[in-house]
């Protein structure tokens, strides 16, 4: 106890600083936080640095005044002080605002250390009652590996649900911290009224920082859930990346000469192949062009005169066959007579051999 008065008496020769840097580093939070402005705007990320640069400060200034200790417990902490216990929780949650894409990774593993050193700590005080995240393969953050020490710094990674039973229970745990969380929030906005008017005394400030605290051990649950699965998510697209750059590169082709595939072009291959002894143009081109001017044999002369002619030639023989019926010819009936005897005589057809061998 008397080392912890001589802490108190450290601490209170800098309330001033080490109160400001909180408070403002906390108010920083809650305004980026409940903004919306979007987050990967310049003017939030200069707020964001800006806050996380405060608490750091802060947080260097608790260890070196060694505010808290694991050999007492949480009554013993003066209530000026328990406020300093949501440093590293509110250091985790501003390092998750930070955006780019280079450095994901690094941001999203400080910030899983902000939020275990918190929940640590809240562990040894005990704090509320709750199973501690355990460690990943990943390097620890210093003050992991100095609270922990070498023989747990090496835990494997969490284990993965392989069954409908253990995904239900995460799933149940899941909805303890939810109502649990809604629970405090609701505690917490009414004696919030007391505090900042004021009029609370030491009692009603120690219930509000252990509301806060309870509280934010189930936001630093869910968050390190999913760091989790981000982390494991950034692992294997850098690992896709540097497969693919220790993959040779593929052989530079050359550039391919132009082909046209249509029947023009085609043609005029066949036909206009640059051989003198070959037609330069179609049998159509040859058709239209002596069309054109004129040169065809059936140009000039209406087929409406032929079939006049046809007609009289057919009317005048016609005539003549009435005529020589008339005057009964001698000659024209032995010629008619002797065609009706063969024809009698001969089968359609008998005789056409023209040409058959």
């Amino acid at each position: 106890m008397a080392e912890h008065d001589n802490t108190n008496d450290v601490s209170a020769a800098q309330p001033s600083k080490l109160s400001d840097l909180l408070e403002r580093g906390w108010k920083i939070f809650e305004e980026v936080d409940s903004t919306n402005e979007p987050l990967a705007s310049s003017s939030i990320q200069v707020r964001v640095k800006r806050g996380i640069s405060m608490l750091e400060e802060a947080s260097s200034m608790v260890a070196l005044l060694d505010l808290f200790s694991r050999n007492e417990e949480l009554e013993e902490i003066a209530t000026a002080d328990l406020k300093y216990l949501l440093l590293p929780a509110l250091l985790g949650a501003l390092t998750m605002k930070q955006t780019g894409r280079d450095k994901r990774l690094e941001v999203v593993q400080t910030a899983r250390g902000h939020f275990m050193d918190f929940l640590k700590r809240c562990k040894e005080y005990n704090l509320c009652h709750f199973e501690l995240p355990p460690l990943t393969n990943e390097k620890a953050t210093p003050v992991e590996a100095s609270e922990s020490g070498s023989s747990t710094a090496t835990v494997p990674t969490k284990p993965c649900p392989s069954d409908l039973v253990s995904m239900a229970a995460q799933r149940q745990a899941k909805i303890e911290r939810y109502c649990q969380r809604k629970e405090l929030e609701a505690r917490l906005s009414d004696v919030r009224k007391a505090v900042d008017s004021g009029q609370a005394d030491d009692e009603v400030s120690r219930d509000f920082y252990n509301l806060n605290a309870r509280r934010w051990v189930t936001v630093c649950l869910e968050e390190i859930e999913s760091i989790d699965q981000e982390m494991e998510i950034l692992q294997q697209m850098d690992g896709l990346k540097q497969g693919a750059a220790k993959q040779p590169a593929q052989p530079v082709r050359p550039p391919m000469k132009p082909f046209i595939l249509t029947k023009d072009a085609v043609q005029a291959r066949v036909f206009g192949a640059g051989y003198p002894s070959l037609p330069t143009m179609t049998v159509d081109d040859w058709y239209e062009q002596h069309r054109l001017r004129g040169d065809m044999p059936d140009q000039g002369i209406p087929r409406r005169v032929d079939v006049e002619e046809d007609t009289e030639a057919k009317e005048r023989e016609e005539q003549d066959k009435e005529k020589n019926a008339e005057n009964d010819d001698e000659e024209s009936l032995l010629k008619a007579r002797n065609w009706d005897e063969w024809k009698d005589s001969h089968r359609r057809g008998y005789g056409n051999r023209h040409n058959m061998g």
